[in-house]
């Protein structure tokens, strides 16, 4: 699971055999028998190598050496890493579900969780821009060409927009899951293997009918690499490396593939959509992770206080 890298040589050989390491596995074995999608095993599988380091530094080989002052310090060493508030965050969400899980698996005797006297980081509250609009229409611009990727990058990133779905997601879409006439999408393996559908509107439904046009592969994915390339379908590299292209030659600063999810929440709700629903279309299961992507930047409450100000509304 944690394959080894040249700098993580000797910690792999030194903790094959320790408790730690089989804890670990063992916790990410268990989210596998559990159907948690490939982007959860990735996430643990990145924030535990960083923890297996740290406690290769620390020489701390069993999860009972673990204290709070451990995990104090490897966040410290995180930010010292260079890891911002948000991804600090995220390295402590991942060793609480694994202490918690190893608390309830082993219930150990005698032995008190760690994380319980571990506040999680504070995170900013900065409301998180999403790609603009603007910005959609420079990068579909550059891909005014008559070629395969040119129909095709069009087709993604309106589809990005019109779908609001998450990389992993998208990536996984198959041609079998799409209504080409209704422009209904059908997510096999949302996060937490539920599936949901989502949509896509007139304009995004022609764009892919062009670049389907222009496949001649028998693979049964919606996108997939240029048939020069074997028609393999693209990964979540491939897709970062297109928006970072078309970016450059568009001369922008180059969107995150979420600021495509981030958009389309902030669009939806901007045109009057309720917000139970939106949770649904964006595979939450209730509306306190949507708060997340849809903090009101000063325009959106500036505009609301001029149409519904008090005093301007009674006529003062």
């Amino acid at each position: 699971m944690f394959k080894a890298t040249e700098e993580q040589g000797t910690l792999t050989k030194r903790l094959v055999n320790d408790y730690l390491l089989t804890w670990l596995e063992a916790f990410m074995i268990d989210r596998k028998a559990q159907g948690v999608s490939k982007g959860t095993i990735h996430f643990y599988t990145v924030k535990f190598k960083s923890f297996i380091k740290f406690c290769e530094i620390e020489q701390i080989s069993e999860v009972q050496h673990i204290i709070p002052s451990t995990i104090r310090e490897y966040l410290l060493w995180l930010e010292n890493a260079g890891h911002n508030a948000g991804g600090r965050h995220a390295h402590y969400r991942a060793i609480r579900s694994f202490l918690y899980w190893y608390e309830d698996e082993v219930e150990p005797e005698g032995w008190k969780n760690p994380i319980t006297k571990v506040k999680a980081p504070i995170k900013s509250e900065e409301p998180l821009k999403p790609v603009s609009i603007e910005t959609i229409n420079q990068l579909v611009s550059i891909c005014s060409g008559e070629s395969f990727t040119d129909y095709r990058d069009t087709a993604i990133l309106l589809s990005l927009l019109d779908t609001g779905a998450r990389a992993g997601e998208f990536l996984q879409i198959n041609m079998e899951d799409i209504n080409q006439a209704m422009g209904d999408i059908f997510i096999r393996s949302g996060k937490g293997g539920k599936p949901r559908t989502v949509f896509i509107g007139k304009h995004t439904r022609k764009s892919i009918r062009k670049y389907l046009r222009l496949r001649s592969d028998n693979s049964p994915a919606l996108w997939v690499t240029n048939p020069n390339h074997g028609s393999q379908r693209l990964t979540y590299w491939g897709l970062r490396s297109m928006i970072n292209r078309r970016s450059k030659l568009a001369d922008i600063e180059a969107p995150s593939i979420h600021d495509f999810r981030r958009a389309f929440a902030l669009a939806m709700l901007r045109n009057g959509v309720d917000i139970f629903t939106l949770a649904k279309l964006m595979g939450h299961s209730s509306i306190d992770v949507l708060k997340h992507y849809l903090k009101q930047t000063t325009e959106d409450t500036s505009l609301a206080h001029r149409r519904h100000g008090p005093v301007d509304k009674l006529g003062f």
